[in-house]
Protein backbone atom coordinates (compact mmCIF):
# COMPACT_ATOMS: atom_id res chain seq x y z
CA UNK A 1 0.00 0.00 0.00
CA UNK A 2 1.15 3.57 -0.70
CA UNK A 3 1.36 6.34 1.52
CA UNK A 4 -0.09 9.61 0.79
CA UNK A 5 2.79 12.03 1.50
CA UNK A 6 2.62 15.40 1.46
CA UNK A 7 5.71 16.80 3.15
CA UNK A 8 4.89 20.73 2.06
CA UNK A 9 1.99 22.88 3.03
CA UNK A 10 0.82 26.28 4.89
CA UNK A 11 -1.43 27.77 7.20
CA UNK A 12 -2.74 31.15 8.54
CA UNK A 13 0.25 31.01 10.71
CA UNK A 14 2.39 32.72 7.24
CA UNK A 15 0.39 32.65 3.65
CA UNK A 16 -1.96 30.11 3.88
CA UNK A 17 -5.49 30.59 4.23
CA UNK A 18 -6.51 27.57 6.11
CA UNK A 19 -5.49 27.66 9.98
CA UNK A 20 -3.32 24.93 11.20
CA UNK A 21 -6.42 22.76 12.33
CA UNK A 22 -8.47 23.87 9.26
CA UNK A 23 -4.96 22.50 7.05
CA UNK A 24 -5.20 19.02 8.69
CA UNK A 25 -8.45 18.25 8.18
CA UNK A 26 -8.41 19.07 4.74
CA UNK A 27 -5.63 16.67 4.63
CA UNK A 28 -7.11 14.03 6.01
CA UNK A 29 -10.63 14.27 4.23
CA UNK A 30 -8.20 14.04 0.98
CA UNK A 31 -6.91 11.01 2.52
CA UNK A 32 -3.37 11.95 3.22
CA UNK A 33 -1.93 10.05 5.53
CA UNK A 34 1.73 11.77 6.33
CA UNK A 35 1.62 15.51 6.84
CA UNK A 36 4.22 17.83 7.28
CA UNK A 37 3.30 21.41 8.03
CA UNK A 38 6.37 23.76 6.24
CA UNK A 39 5.23 27.26 7.07
CA UNK A 40 7.80 30.59 6.23
CA UNK A 41 9.89 31.47 8.89
CA UNK A 42 7.92 30.74 11.40
CA UNK A 43 6.80 27.17 13.69
CA UNK A 44 4.03 28.65 15.66
CA UNK A 45 1.42 26.60 14.35
CA UNK A 46 2.96 23.60 14.60
CA UNK A 47 1.22 22.41 18.41
CA UNK A 48 -2.46 23.43 16.74
CA UNK A 49 -1.93 21.46 13.87
CA UNK A 50 -0.25 18.00 15.69
CA UNK A 51 -2.94 17.96 18.25
CA UNK A 52 -5.19 18.21 15.26
CA UNK A 53 -3.37 15.38 13.42
CA UNK A 54 -2.95 13.05 16.98
CA UNK A 55 -7.15 13.43 17.15
CA UNK A 56 -7.20 12.63 13.30
CA UNK A 57 -5.25 9.89 13.30
CA UNK A 58 -2.63 11.69 10.55
CA UNK A 59 1.23 10.80 11.21
CA UNK A 60 2.60 14.88 11.57
CA UNK A 61 5.97 15.95 10.25
CA UNK A 62 6.67 19.30 12.33
CA UNK A 63 8.05 21.63 9.71
CA UNK A 64 9.24 25.27 8.68
CA UNK A 65 10.21 27.19 5.41
CA UNK A 66 13.41 29.13 6.00
CA UNK A 67 14.03 31.93 3.19
CA UNK A 68 17.38 32.54 1.98
CA UNK A 69 19.94 34.21 -0.33
CA UNK A 70 21.52 32.55 -2.42
CA UNK A 71 23.54 33.96 -5.20
CA UNK A 72 21.52 37.39 -4.91
CA UNK A 73 18.23 35.61 -5.35
CA UNK A 74 15.60 34.02 -2.48
CA UNK A 75 15.76 29.92 -2.25
CA UNK A 76 13.59 28.47 0.26
CA UNK A 77 14.76 25.53 2.60
CA UNK A 78 12.48 23.46 3.90
CA UNK A 79 13.19 21.98 7.60
CA UNK A 80 11.51 18.70 8.11
CA UNK A 81 11.10 16.90 11.84
CA UNK A 82 12.23 19.67 13.66
CA UNK A 83 12.29 20.22 17.20
CA UNK A 84 10.05 23.54 17.31
CA UNK A 85 10.87 24.12 20.15
CA UNK A 86 14.36 24.87 19.65
CA UNK A 87 16.25 27.83 20.86
CA UNK A 88 18.66 28.72 18.23
CA UNK A 89 16.26 27.92 15.58
CA UNK A 90 13.52 30.39 16.58
CA UNK A 91 15.86 33.06 17.36
CA UNK A 92 17.20 32.85 13.86
CA UNK A 93 13.57 32.66 12.26
CA UNK A 94 13.13 36.30 14.14
CA UNK A 95 15.75 37.53 12.82
CA UNK A 96 14.57 36.53 9.05
CA UNK A 97 11.42 37.64 10.07
CA UNK A 98 12.47 41.60 11.35
CA UNK A 99 12.48 42.56 7.74
CA UNK A 100 8.96 41.76 6.03
CA UNK A 101 6.70 44.75 7.59
CA UNK A 102 9.37 47.51 6.04
CA UNK A 103 9.76 45.44 2.34
CA UNK A 104 6.02 45.21 2.82
CA UNK A 105 5.48 49.00 2.76
CA UNK A 106 7.78 49.69 -0.05
CA UNK A 107 6.35 46.99 -2.28
CA UNK A 108 3.23 48.78 -1.79
CA UNK A 109 4.31 52.11 -2.39
CA UNK A 110 5.97 50.50 -5.81
CA UNK A 111 2.34 48.98 -6.96
CA UNK A 112 0.71 52.37 -6.34
CA UNK A 113 3.08 54.23 -8.57
CA UNK A 114 2.12 51.32 -10.97
CA UNK A 115 -1.31 52.61 -10.76
CA UNK A 116 -2.76 50.45 -8.44
CA UNK A 117 -4.40 51.81 -5.26
CA UNK A 118 -5.30 50.55 -1.65
CA UNK A 119 -2.65 47.98 -2.11
CA UNK A 120 -0.83 47.91 1.68
CA UNK A 121 -4.44 47.84 3.40
CA UNK A 122 -5.62 44.60 0.83
CA UNK A 123 -2.60 42.48 1.33
CA UNK A 124 -3.58 43.27 5.35
CA UNK A 125 -6.39 41.91 5.24
CA UNK A 126 -5.79 38.70 3.90
CA UNK A 127 -2.63 38.66 7.04
CA UNK A 128 -2.99 37.09 10.24
CA UNK A 129 0.52 37.88 11.45
CA UNK A 130 2.18 40.88 10.29
CA UNK A 131 5.15 39.76 10.65
CA UNK A 132 4.59 37.39 7.88
CA UNK A 133 3.26 39.61 5.33
CA UNK A 134 4.79 38.22 1.98
CA UNK A 135 4.53 38.86 -1.55
CA UNK A 136 1.60 36.29 -1.99
CA UNK A 137 -0.65 38.36 0.11
CA UNK A 138 -0.27 41.37 -2.29
CA UNK A 139 -0.78 38.82 -4.75
CA UNK A 140 -4.00 37.52 -3.82
CA UNK A 141 -5.18 41.17 -3.38
CA UNK A 142 -4.49 42.02 -6.71
CA UNK A 143 -6.08 38.87 -8.28
CA UNK A 144 -9.02 40.06 -5.31
CA UNK A 145 -9.40 43.17 -7.57
CA UNK A 146 -9.44 42.00 -10.92
CA UNK A 147 -6.21 43.59 -11.28
CA UNK A 148 -4.97 39.68 -12.85
CA UNK A 149 -6.56 36.94 -13.39
CA UNK A 150 -4.78 34.69 -10.81
CA UNK A 151 -1.68 34.86 -8.62
CA UNK A 152 0.69 33.37 -11.03
CA UNK A 153 -0.03 36.38 -13.65
CA UNK A 154 1.12 38.32 -10.97
CA UNK A 155 4.45 37.15 -10.00
CA UNK A 156 4.66 36.94 -13.72
CA UNK A 157 4.02 40.88 -14.36
CA UNK A 158 4.60 42.65 -11.12
CA UNK A 159 6.02 40.27 -7.92
CA UNK A 160 8.57 37.94 -9.26
CA UNK A 161 12.39 37.96 -8.64
CA UNK A 162 13.09 40.97 -11.20
CA UNK A 163 9.69 42.32 -11.69
CA UNK A 164 9.14 46.26 -10.99
CA UNK A 165 7.23 45.87 -7.87
CA UNK A 166 9.58 43.15 -5.80
CA UNK A 167 11.66 44.73 -3.61
CA UNK A 168 14.95 42.26 -2.71
CA UNK A 169 15.20 41.39 0.83
CA UNK A 170 18.88 40.11 2.28
CA UNK A 171 17.06 36.59 3.64
CA UNK A 172 19.24 33.98 6.01
CA UNK A 173 22.87 32.58 4.25
CA UNK A 174 22.52 29.10 2.74
CA UNK A 175 24.67 27.62 5.56
CA UNK A 176 22.47 29.57 8.40
CA UNK A 177 19.39 27.94 7.48
CA UNK A 178 20.93 23.90 7.06
CA UNK A 179 22.85 24.65 10.19
CA UNK A 180 19.52 26.14 12.09
CA UNK A 181 17.56 22.64 10.70
CA UNK A 182 20.39 20.10 11.90
CA UNK A 183 20.71 21.70 15.25
CA UNK A 184 17.14 21.35 16.04
CA UNK A 185 17.56 17.79 14.57
CA UNK A 186 16.02 18.19 11.46
CA UNK A 187 16.61 17.09 7.90
CA UNK A 188 17.33 20.09 5.17
CA UNK A 189 15.68 20.25 2.18
CA UNK A 190 15.58 22.54 -1.00
CA UNK A 191 12.10 23.17 -1.70
CA UNK A 192 11.03 23.51 -5.40
CA UNK A 193 14.31 24.10 -7.05
CA UNK A 194 12.34 24.64 -10.30
CA UNK A 195 11.27 27.90 -9.33
CA UNK A 196 15.06 28.95 -9.20
CA UNK A 197 16.22 31.30 -12.25
CA UNK A 198 20.41 30.30 -11.99
CA UNK A 199 22.50 28.96 -14.89
CA UNK A 200 23.63 25.15 -15.07
CA UNK A 201 26.70 26.52 -13.38
CA UNK A 202 24.99 28.08 -10.41
CA UNK A 203 22.77 25.27 -9.92
CA UNK A 204 25.37 22.89 -9.83
CA UNK A 205 27.55 25.52 -6.98
CA UNK A 206 23.92 25.61 -5.32
CA UNK A 207 23.44 21.63 -5.24
CA UNK A 208 27.02 21.28 -4.04
CA UNK A 209 27.44 23.85 -1.60
CA UNK A 210 23.82 22.58 -0.01
CA UNK A 211 25.17 19.03 0.06
CA UNK A 212 28.19 19.78 1.71
CA UNK A 213 27.15 21.95 4.32
CA UNK A 214 24.99 18.88 5.29
CA UNK A 215 21.72 19.61 3.70
CA UNK A 216 20.35 15.77 2.20
CA UNK A 217 17.54 16.25 0.00
CA UNK A 218 15.03 18.26 -2.65
CA UNK A 219 11.52 18.78 -3.71
CA UNK A 220 11.17 16.56 -7.26
CA UNK A 221 7.26 16.23 -7.28
CA UNK A 222 5.55 19.40 -6.04
CA UNK A 223 2.88 21.44 -6.96
CA UNK A 224 5.48 24.13 -7.43
CA UNK A 225 7.49 21.95 -10.19
CA UNK A 226 5.39 21.08 -14.00
CA UNK A 227 4.96 17.48 -14.04
CA UNK A 228 7.62 17.76 -16.80
CA UNK A 229 10.17 19.06 -14.83
CA UNK A 230 9.70 15.83 -12.04
CA UNK A 231 12.11 13.67 -14.08
CA UNK A 232 14.59 16.69 -14.20
CA UNK A 233 14.91 16.80 -10.79
CA UNK A 234 14.59 13.08 -9.72
CA UNK A 235 17.83 12.88 -12.05
CA UNK A 236 19.66 16.11 -9.93
CA UNK A 237 18.69 13.96 -6.79
CA UNK A 238 21.06 10.79 -8.48
CA UNK A 239 23.63 13.01 -9.25
CA UNK A 240 23.90 14.71 -5.74
CA UNK A 241 23.27 12.01 -3.91
CA UNK A 242 20.39 13.59 -2.30
CA UNK A 243 17.10 11.94 -0.95
CA UNK A 244 14.02 12.75 -2.53
CA UNK A 245 11.05 14.43 -1.00
CA UNK A 246 7.80 15.26 -2.57
CA UNK A 247 4.85 18.27 -0.88
CA UNK A 248 1.97 19.84 -2.68
CA UNK A 249 3.06 23.39 -1.28
CA UNK A 250 -0.68 23.67 -0.54
CA UNK A 251 -2.29 27.40 0.50
CA UNK A 252 -5.07 27.53 -0.24
CA UNK A 253 -8.38 25.59 -1.94
CA UNK A 254 -8.25 28.38 -5.07
CA UNK A 255 -4.99 29.81 -5.19
CA UNK A 256 -3.70 27.91 -8.21
CA UNK A 257 -1.14 25.49 -6.51
CA UNK A 258 -2.46 21.21 -6.38
CA UNK A 259 -4.79 20.40 -4.06
CA UNK A 260 -4.07 17.94 -0.77
CA UNK A 261 -3.68 14.69 -1.71
CA UNK A 262 -3.05 15.02 -5.43
CA UNK A 263 0.61 14.49 -5.44
CA UNK A 264 1.47 11.59 -7.74
CA UNK A 265 4.14 9.30 -5.85
CA UNK A 266 8.24 9.86 -6.48
CA UNK A 267 10.05 7.99 -9.30
CA UNK A 268 10.74 4.63 -7.76
CA UNK A 269 14.26 4.28 -8.36
CA UNK A 270 14.67 7.33 -5.69
CA UNK A 271 14.97 7.15 -1.88
CA UNK A 272 12.74 9.10 -0.21
CA UNK A 273 13.43 11.07 2.42
CA UNK A 274 11.11 9.52 4.77
CA UNK A 275 12.87 5.99 3.96
CA UNK A 276 13.83 5.34 7.55
CA UNK A 277 10.61 6.80 9.30
CA UNK A 278 8.33 3.84 9.50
Amino acid sequence: MTLKIDLHSHSTISDGVLSPAQLVTRAQEHGVQVLALTDHDETGGLDEAGQCARQAGLTFVPGVEISVTWAGRTVHIVGLHIAPDNETLNSGLDTVRAGRLDRAYEMANRLEKLGFTGVFDGAMAFVSNPELISRTHFARYLVQEGYCRNMQEVFDRYLGDDKPANVPVRWATLKQAVDWIRGANGIAVIAHPGRYNYTPQQFDQLFSEFRDLGGQAIEVVTGSHHPSEYATYARVAQRYGFLASTGSDFHGPNDGRMELGDLPPLPSDLTPVWHDWF
